[in-house]
């Protein structure tokens, strides 16, 4: 059974602990430039989980991903027209 999983993204202070944060969950991308990583964890911990990492002192900041909650399929999308001519040339 799959289990549903959300994103994490933590800013830090500083990069050098962005290893440790693996044993919260997947760590998906680090972001050298603006410090901040990436983190994915399953859905029902993710309060407990984003309690836990905001309370190291190296941690700005805990922010949610809300795409599991963005609604991803569009009612009034029509096709271009010009567009739909193009693939019907018949080479």
């Amino acid at each position: 059974m799959l289990t549903e999983r959300q994103g994490l993204v933590v800013w830090l202070h500083s990069l050098k602990h962005a290893k440790s944060l693996r044993r919260f969950g997947n760590v998906h991308y680090v972001s050298k430039k603006m410090k901040y990583v990436v983190l994915y964890c399953n859905q029902d911990e993710l309060n407990s989980v984003m309690e836990r990492i905001s309370a190291y002192s190296y941690v700005k900041k805990v922010d949610p991903s809300f795409k599991p909650f963005i609604k991803s399929v569009f009612e009034n999308s029509r096709p271009d027209k010009a567009k739909e001519y193009d693939y019907k040339m018949g080479f």
